[in-house]
């Protein structure tokens, strides 16, 4: 029996440009868990949080989005979740911005059932487990494979890798304040004219080869979302002067990451500074504190770190 276990796992970018609910990118922020057994025969999990997941103050252990991944994959695998769980959190992932936290929450959870109770999922079944719980599989299955993918829903799910050009980086820019997840659902219709639909196909194709190539026209177009940017710029502000600030500096173009607030802006390596700089003025000038990364087209996917297993007398 494996007695404990530590995964690491990345962030992530979501909806990417017009690659709404199919598109993402890991993203070089970390989520590390490690879990235990304590001896006990509690069933209500103990988790110790750190870094960014200090926010989540007093959240009881049995309603954190870590143990909800590890209980889906002891339900998949039809086996008991065990007692005595004590999980340890370290994230440098923003919560509520945009950035894969509850993502990277799921899959590292899922993980760790997977090893410690050794139930043999591949990557699919893990992403799987996690677009269940997300309820999409854009920001879960770059966390799960690493780099930019194409994923889509079903049972199972598909994921293809994405090429993207060695010339292209991805700029983030953080603000102070989150957007609710709830909030950001509730502000999309629950239809679209056929014609929105039409252009949402073109700008998602022009993403994926805009990405392969570096393109310009084509990125231009792919990182301009018509089916959710619309309909959630409301609820980041100062949004349309921190992609303003990115253009007007070399940016291809520049979008929500996930569902914001963070806007991410893809540029080349040569402008990525530049970017950066003006986008965090933007938001400066309007009283916004902000912080900004940038992140290479290859962040490797999760990883189990280390496996210790129990010995017996």
């Amino acid at each position: 029996m494996i007695d404990s276990a530590v995964v690491r796992v990345p962030g992530s970018t979501s909806n990417l440009g017009a690659g709404f609910d199919c598109i993402g990118m890991a993203v070089d922020r970390w989520l590390t868990v490690t879990v235990r057994r304590d001896g006990s025969e509690s069933t209500t999990p103990r988790i110790v949080r750190h870094g960014t997941l200090a926010s989540l103050g007093t959240l009881r252990g049995d309603r954190d989005t870590i143990y909800a991944g590890f209980r889906a994959a002891c339900t998949a695998g039809g086996v008991p979740v065990p007692p005595g769980l004590v999980f340890e959190a370290q994230s440098e992932i923003p919560v509520g911005r945009g950035i894969g936290s509850s993502a990277a929450a799921a899959i590292a959870g899922a993980a760790l059932a997977n090893v410690m109770l050794t139930l043999r999922f591949d990557a699919r079944t893990l992403a799987g487990l996690g677009a269940a719980l997300e309820g999409h599989p854009d920001n879960v299955a770059p966390s799960v494979y690493g780099g930019a993918v194409l994923a889509i829903a079903g049972d199972p799910i598909t994921v293809s890798p994405l090429d993207v050009h060695p010339s292209l980086v991805f700029i983030f820019a953080v603000p102070d304040f989150p957007v609710e997840t709830k909030r950001a659902r509730s502000a999309l219709p629950n239809v679209v004219p056929h014609v929105t639909a039409v252009h949402a196909a073109a700008r998602a194709a022009a993403l994926v080869r805009g990405l392969a190539t570096a393109e310009p026209a084509l990125l231009a177009a792919g990182l301009d979302d018509v089916l959710h940017v619309p309909h959630r710029r409301s609820l980041v502000r100062g949004f349309d002067a921190v992609v303003a600030a990115a253009t007007g500096v070399g940016a291809f173009g520049a979008t929500l990451s996930g569902s914001g607030s963070s806007i991410v802006a893809v540029a080349r390596t040569d402008d990525a500074a530049a970017v950066e700089s003006a986008m965090a003025a933007a938001w400066q000038s309007r009283g916004v504190v902000v912080e900004t990364f940038h992140t290479g087209r290859r962040v490797r996917g999760y990883e189990v770190q280390s496996v210790v297993e129990m010995t017996r007398p």
